[in-house]
């Protein structure tokens, strides 16, 4: 079972700090890409845990990110998130749980974060948006 970590009382103050925090910051890999940069610091936000801890600092392109996933046993980004997070149906998130969506790279799927009936995605042109029912996985946070 996945040590699941509550949330912090002032959850969702936090969720709307970081998300407007999260929309200034230019797409770097490794620090400001769709897990570290919005999953990672969400979650963090969130809970006050840091799941990603291990990972950060070690990558810096999508090639070292992808080389990382598969050095950890991992096939897609999903999988990778369902490591750290329980998994649940896409029909049962609430507000700043994750979400995969099916992307046509390497990774398989692009994570995002649960905002309402809209999903904050981060893409290498800034942040965006896309329609909660593209989830195809999703994961508890607290």
């Amino acid at each position: 079972m996945i040590n699941e970590r509550k949330r912090v009382e002032s959850w969702r103050a936090a969720f709307d700090k970081e998300a407007d925090k999260l929309r200034r910051i230019p797409f770097e890999w490794g620090t400001h890409d769709c897990a570290i940069g919005l999953v990672a610091n969400m979650t963090k936000a969130i809970t006050g845990e840091d799941k990603a801890k291990k990972y950060r600092g070690k990558y810096n392109d999508s090639k070292s990110a992808f080389r990382l996933m598969r050095k950890q046993g991992f096939t897609d980004l999903a999988d990778m998130a369902a490591s750290m997070l329980p998994e649940i149906h896409p029909s049962q998130t609430q507000i700043g749980d994750i979400v995969a969506i099916k992307s046509d790279t390497e990774f398989k799927h692009a994570l995002g974060v649960v905002n309402g009936e809209r999903v904050l995605v981060l893409r290498e042109d800034g942040m965006g948006t896309v329609d909660l029912s593209e989830a195809v996985r999703a994961f508890r946070v607290g």
